[in-house]
């Protein structure tokens, strides 16, 4: 961050958790109440379901280097936050209870007391419900008498006592977590070298973010970059220089159609499987529906007999009058 302020530069990226601002503002609100403002409202992902709202506050201290500091706090994270908050609780106290059965069975393995905790941590950890849930391990002995000889016992019979210890291991959720983390669901801290742009300003140009971090996906994703096996320096940069103007191509493709559209008028074409609208075509999904178009030659002895040109079907055909290539390139081969 300091190299592109140096330079000049602006940055909004969100700050790591651990971080002092993000453990400051977490204490800081413990007794306190943010003066948020409405940065942007959006209706619910389902019918009828509340509206999605992002409010914005500015914290009263700016960051270790001296960047602003902006909290963001959006309803459906907290809605996601305490959802998951709560299925860790469970796998926690669940699997706390499956480790009880164990220990209760007679060929359980576990023999100590530390190996009864270590088990009960192990548990907690692996569900993700350490900060939430806590355990109790109790211990209780269990005497037993055996004879000290083999046969019908009698009158004389002698019996050895013996002695063996059960462990019983109980949960409790920690509600003093949970509670001080249910004041924080749907918050995160943003920081910025900006001093121009308003709360609500730099909320949306991080939600943009993902519309530039979208190119990086299709070099690691559709256009699956690595790994490479290239022995030379100089072979890798060639092979990324095609990589580069492939996805120059796919973002000249994106770009074209949906400006089409929006020029149209139109809300989005039937791209999607089973026919369902796509309201933002990617690129990959574009040249998906062209890959099982195909042209034949029908060749006897060195000779071209007949060309089978491709048949687009309507969906193709919409696809490239939005793009503004001619179905010839398709339907016109030459007897080449």
């Amino acid at each position: 961050m300091r190299h592109i302020d140096a330079n000049h530069g602006r940055f909004v990226t969100v700050i790591p958790h651990g971080r002092k601002e993000d453990t400051f503002l977490k204490d800081w609100v413990q007794a306190h109440v943010p003066a948020w403002e409405e940065a942007d409202r959006k209706p619910g992902a389902r019918l009828g379901g509340p509206d999605r709202v992002w409010r914005t506050f500015e914290a009263p201290v700016p960051s270790t280097d001296g960047y602003r500091v902006i909290w963001v706090h959006s309803s459906g994270k907290a809605a996601r936050d305490a959802a998951g908050r709560s299925a860790r609780i469970e796998a926690g106290l669940s699997a706390i209870e499956a480790l009880q059965a164990r220990l209760s069975s007679p060929k359980s393995r576990i023999k100590t007391r530390v190996a009864a905790e270590e088990a009960a941590a192990a548990c907690l950890a692996e569900a993700g419900a350490t900060r939430w849930v806590s355990f109790t391990v109790t211990e209780q002995a269990e005497v037993a008498y055996h004879q000290e000889r083999r046969g019908r016992p009698g009158t004389s019979t002698r019996y050895r006592r013996s002695e063996k210890l059960r462990f019983f291991v109980t949960a409790a959720v920690r509600s003093d977590n949970v509670a001080y983390d249910a004041v924080t669901d749907g918050m995160f801290p943003l920081v910025t070298n900006d001093r121009q742009m308003t709360p609500a300003d730099v909320l949306a140009a991080y939600r943009y973010q993902p519309n530039l971090e979208r190119r990086n996906h299709m070099l690691k994703g559709p256009q699956e970059v690595a790994p490479v096996y290239l022995e030379h320096a100089h072979r890798i940069e060639a092979l990324m220089l095609c990589h580069f103007l492939a996805m120059i191509t796919e973002a000249l493709i994106e770009r074209e159609i949906r400006t089409t559209m929006k020029e149209e008028g139109l809300a989005g074409i039937p791209l999607y499987p089973e026919l369902r609208n796509c309201p933002s075509p990617a690129a990959p999904r574009i040249l998906e529906i062209f890959a099982g178009v195909q042209r034949h030659r029908l060749v006897s002895e060195g000779a071209l007999v007949q060309v089978f040109e491709p048949r687009l079907d309507p969906l193709q055909q919409k696809v490239l009058d939005l793009l503004h290539i001619p179905a010839a390139a398709y339907t016109s081969s030459g007897t080449s």
